[in-house]
């Protein structure tokens, strides 16, 4: 009989308890992934959690269940949990209690010999009684170790336990006693680097609200956010953050967007305006329709990104966990010739201690998710350390133009007078010409009007003319505003504008041509700062590419010092990227995330920004700028460059390190209490320097 199986994946979040460090998720991720019926398997130590896409006619979640434990961790029950899994967690912790109490007094022992003081001490302590002391102390290291042998694994603590053997064999119980001490010791240092690593997703995970003011038959109900659904509406007050994604349907207020945009100062928002989940209301009052929650909404697919970062491993990371898979063999075979050449077991046994093959695993996912999780804290959303990588080496930076330089809407730049009328009233008549205009130029010069404080009349009737302009009688006057062709002249004095890129619009006055007003696609205010850091970050080349005209491209690129390529189409994007790509050159492109697209993908690393709210950008870019602010931009290469410069840093000291360990241990010059110690400071080290790096980010 053929049996059919499911040919759409289930996707399963599992938790995941027990993960301590890095190495921890290599276990899990190849226990999930041995078993049939599993097609991917991804395993974050951020989240402590698996997600894993199966087939559920050929695997379930308990044989899952089964495989994370036989690998050495749990996976908790939706129910309580029974008593046992209860007595064996509290008897682990009660014997690493008491090994942690047994090595203090047995080191306090060992430097009492040292000082001659208690020699007559550690001679009554009988060797049967303090070897039964030892192994009792770490009997839940010495269990994970025979586990991992027994699925043919090594973990960090496998040759920190043979030294620990061969320390007993040798009669140097005391010293066995130390060595598991400064095994806990190094245990702690890894729970303190991943709950550092946690943070950053706790951090963000606590600022979502977990009920919401519902609005419902006119009066407000305080219910769990698991019972709003989309189209509800919600009341948001002062000092409250709003539970979900939606459109303001009544009220105003001053809303922190910092979570989500990046932009440090409140943004005042009313009727129709866009908030977003997890956003501040610092003065005023909100009713919100609800169009997304949960995991839809922004702050939810932000949560899921800085989540999903983690398995998104550069080069770098790849190459220190298969360094630090063949790192334990290496060091076991230095410590037989060790024995070999000079029969000294204490030799051997401190050869064995004193390697650390954990530092080398958590010296690159430390930095890469401290950094990710502070960018995410900015407004730069990175989806995995590969793009820090990447983005750390790019030397090649194009640019879109509208919305992304510029700010994707018309301005009005110039007025001119003519004829006997001032600035202000021919503003003030296009104005009211424009009053119900649809067109971006008509917004724009209302907009310039409000800007002035213009008074500004109804117009008594309008004419949209289309490919003309407008015309409409105000005061009883006929006001046209359009082309040349419209009011019938084209004068000189608008060659100079015309030649800026900028689009033209004459005012004409019971047919008499009394104005001009210029518009255009500003560019950004931070913008020119901006690309100096870059410049001063590395950035090589800087190109601009435009589907404008050349004099538009000219007029904005001119002021910037960049070059530009005019007239492109989508396809010429990606033909410009594959250029610089097939000249060796890292390409990072900027664009608006949607537009764009097709070169974002094609280039190496793609920076979607002002992608807030927009599910599309923040899916299709290799990193988001939720902003729409340049200074995110230069802040995404700071980032990537102090990160690669950090996890440089810990690769190198960590290996200097270990050799100079491994040659001190070997030549009899390192005894095994100290190279117990020793063993732990790397780990201290990488913490001290990922810390550094989150210093250096959040400045």
């Amino acid at each position: 009989m053929t049996q059919t199986h499911s040919s759409t994946p289930v996707i399963l979040e599992v938790p995941i308890h027990g993960m301590d460090c890095h190495e921890c998720t290599l276990h899990v991720q190849r226990a999930i992934a041995s078993l049939s019926g599993v097609q991917a398997v991804d395993v974050f130590l951020s989240s402590q959690k698996a997600r894993v896409a199966i087939d559920p006619d050929q695997v379930s979640l308990e044989r899952i269940r089964e495989a994370v434990q036989e690998a050495g961790y749990s996976v908790p029950s939706s129910e309580a949990p029974p008593q046992g899994g209860r007595t064996n967690a509290l008897t682990r912790r009660l014997l690493a209690l008491f090994g942690l109490v047994v090595g203090v007094v047995l080191f306090v022992v060992v430097v009492g010999e040292w000082l001659g003081v208690f020699e007559r001490l550690s001679a009554l302590v009988p060797y049967p009684l303090g070897a039964a002391a030892v192994l009792l102390a770490a009997a839940p290291i010495l269990r994970d170790v025979l586990r991992a042998a027994l699925r043919r694994q090594i973990n960090s603590h496998t040759l920190m336990s043979v030294g620990m053997a061969a320390a007993l064999l040798v009669g140097e119980w005391a010293t066995a006693g130390v060595v598991v001490l400064f095994m806990y010791v190094g245990t702690s240092i890894e729970q303190l680097t991943a709950e550092r690593a946690r943070r950053a997703v706790k951090d963000l995970t606590a600022l979502a609200p977990q009920m919401a003011r519902l609005w419902r038959a006119g009066a407000e109900q305080v219910v769990p956010l698991s019972e709003v659904r989309v189209g509800d509406e919600v009341i948001v007050r002062h000092g409250e953050a709003i539970p979900t994604d939606g459109v303001v349907c009544e009220g105003q207020a001053a809303v922190d967007q910092a979570m989500i945009t990046g932009e440090s100062l409140p943004v005042e928002v009313s009727v129709g305006a866009r908030v977003y989940a997890a956003t501040l209301i610092q003065n005023g009052y909100l009713r919100v329709r609800v169009t997304a929650l949960g995991a839809e909404s922004t702050f939810g697919r932000i949560l899921k990104l800085v989540e999903e970062a983690e398995a998104h491993r550069g080069d770098v990371q790849r190459l220190a966990d298969r360094f630090a898979s063949y790192f334990l063999p290496v060091v076991a075979s230095i410590a037989a010739l060790t024995f070999l050449l000079s029969g000294n077991a204490l030799a051997t046994a401190a050869v064995l201690v004193v390697a650390c093959s954990c530092s080398f695993a958590l010296a690159t996912p430390i930095a890469m998710l401290a950094s990710i999780g502070a960018g995410a804290r900015r407004g730069v959303l990175i989806k995995g350390g590969k793009y820090i990588e990447v983005l750390a080496r790019a030397d090649v930076l194009l640019i879109d133009k509208t919305g992304t330089l510029t700010l994707g809407k018309p301005r009005l730049t110039d007025v001119i007078a003519l004829a006997d009328a001032s600035e202000s009233e021919v503003l003030r008549l296009a104005a009211a010409a424009e009053r119900y205009s649809e067109h971006p130029l008509a917004a724009a010069v209302r907009a310039a009007a409000v800007e002035r404080a213009l008074s500004v009349p109804l117009p008594e009737s309008f004419e949209a003319l289309t490919g003309l302009g407008v015309r409409a009688v105000v005061e009883g006057r006929q006001i046209a505003v359009g082309n040349p062709r419209l009011v019938g002249a084209e004068l000189p004095e608008a060659a100079a504008l015309a030649a800026q890129g900028k689009a033209l619009l004459y005012v004409a006055r019971d047919e008499q041509l009394i104005g001009i007003l210029a518009a255009a696609d500003t560019l950004r205010p931070e913008v020119p700062t901006a690309l100096q850091e870059l410049r001063e970050l590395g950035v090589q080349h800087i190109e601009l590419l435009t589907g404008d005209n050349e004099r538009a491209a000219e007029a904005l690129c001119a002021p910037l010092g960049i070059p530009f390529r005019a007239n492109l189409l989508p396809e010429d994007k990606i033909r410009v990227v594959r250029e610089y790509q097939a000249r060796g050159r890292t390409v990072v492109m900027v664009g608006d995330g949607v537009n764009d697209a097709p070169a974002l993908a094609q280039a190496d690393v793609g920076m979607a920004m002002g992608a807030a709210g927009s599910p599309i950008a923040i899916e299709a870019a290799h990193i988001t700028l939720m902003g729409e602010d340049w200074r995110l931009v230069a802040q995404a290469f700071r980032i990537a460059r102090r990160t690669m410069r950090v996890v440089r840093l810990n690769l190198g000291l960590t290996a200097l390190y270990n050799l100079a360990g491994l040659s001190l241990a070997a030549f009899g010059l390192l005894p095994p209490v100290l190279a117990a110690a020793a063993q732990s400071i790397p780990d201290l080290g990488i913490v001290g320097n990922s810390a550094r790096l989150l210093r250096a980010i959040d400045r």
